[in-house]
């Protein structure tokens, strides 16, 4: 299915080398979901692999792959374990976008590199209780505080994604006097820093995401790495797009899952299998134009912001992509619970997974009634 969309050798070989991995990563993903288990394993042969440094630019001893390199590998982790490739991609996003954009100072860029080299992985931390999503601007409950040569910083952070493994922590913090937001590169063995597991959901289950606590956690003036003065969702970031590319991945197996079960599966009442009966051919045929729409939008956004002549263009695609990636993705899976039954309801099916994890996108951002919301503006205002 992917075939269209691969376009060098450098992208043929990742894909050739996470195939490798899809019989193991596979195997894994009831137990994660039943458990409620971080897929360790998955993400230790990622870094071993070498994946986990392929957005650093080669400039920095990375691999240099772009937005859209990003996209097609991760559709395809997606499609093996959705924990593994939602996990996982927020490493991947957060280091293309600090990297291409050169958030940090160049001393912090030089000194975190080699520590991804060597196999680090980060994740933002800006989700908080009390000021939902982070998209909506509102300012962070944490708080740092400056003393003399250092910040002492206190707060919670929720949907810390992959946190049983994280290395460091990118956290969002009020700087009183500065009047802005500051985001410290913190490290897991600092002192007040701890994890609390409160990570008890239906969909994504294998994520871990749970709470980021900060308890007087003292860092030097070095570690706050940017200040930002207005919300980041104002800000272009095509890194983000290895959340719908999540999605697409789990939509893929679903679709996959429900024509192998046409083709087999042929109860009594015919003499063939349901592949031969028109109301299953319409579903799968509503599937696949489903599919066939999303992935074009997401890889021609992708391919649109790589291209630095067409990326001045872009205004809304890439939250337009979030929402209709993930709301496809929504419609896909439940197309192919229609063509299973009930037998998709059973818990050792995995489709009923699917269908759980899917419903996770509408919660990562944008949210769709900002999406909608910026599509008018934008329309209105020219």
């Amino acid at each position: 299915m992917l075939d269209l969309f691969i376009k060098n050798d450098t992208q043929r070989n990742w894909l050739k080398k996470l195939h490798e991995k899809e019989a193991e990563f596979k195997r894994k993903s009831a137990e994660t979901d039943e458990q409620s288990k971080f897929p360790k394993e998955n993400i230790h042969r990622l870094v071993e692999m070498g994946y986990t440094k392929q957005t650093l630019p080669a400039a920095y001893g990375g691999g240099g792959l772009s937005a859209y390199d990003m996209v097609l590998l991760q559709e395809t982790l997606a499609s093996f374990d959705g924990a593994t490739a939602l996990s996982i991609g927020w490493h991947m996003g957060v280091v293309g976008e600090v990297y291409e954009k050169q958030l940090w100072d160049d001393e912090s860029l030089e000194l975190f590199a080699k520590e991804v080299q060597k196999g680090a992985l980060i994740n933002r931390c800006v989700s908080e209780a009390q000021t939902g999503s982070p998209t909506r601007g509102g300012r962070p409950g944490t708080i740092a505080v400056k003393k003399d040569d250092h910040w002492v910083i206190s707060g919670r952070k929720n949907f810390t994604t992959m946190s049983p493994v994280l290395t460091h922590f990118l956290v969002s913090a009020w700087l009183e006097e500065k009047q802005a937001i500051g985001f410290f590169l913190l490290h897991k063995d600092l002192e007040g820093l701890s994890i609390e597991e409160t990570w008890d959901v239906i969909s994504m289950r294998g994520t871990e995401s749970h709470d980021l606590v900060l308890k007087n956690v003292v860092a030097p003036n070095s570690k706050l790495v940017e200040i930002n003065h207005g919300p980041r969702g104002d800000q272009l970031n095509a890194w983000t797009i290895h959340i719908p590319a999540c999605y697409i991945g789990i939509a893929q197996a679903a679709r996959d899952y429900a024509i192998q079960f046409a083709n087999e599966y042929s109860p009594n009442s015919l003499n063939g299998p349901i592949s031969q009966l028109p109301n299953v051919q319409n579903l799968i045929g509503q599937i696949e134009l489903e599919l066939m729409q999303a992935r074009h939008f997401l890889y021609s956004a992708a391919a649109a912001y790589d291209d630095e002549e067409r990326r001045s263009y872009i205004t809304n695609e890439l939250g337009a992509v979030k929402h209709t990636v993930t709301n496809s993705a929504i419609s896909i899976v439940d197309k192919a619970m229609r063509v299973v039954g009930a037998k998709s309801l059973q818990r050792q099916n995995p489709l009923q997974r699917y269908y759980r994890d899917v419903r996770a996108g509408l919660h990562n951002p944008p949210m769709d009634d900002v999406t909608i919301r910026k599509l008018a503006l934008t329309a209105l205002n020219k």
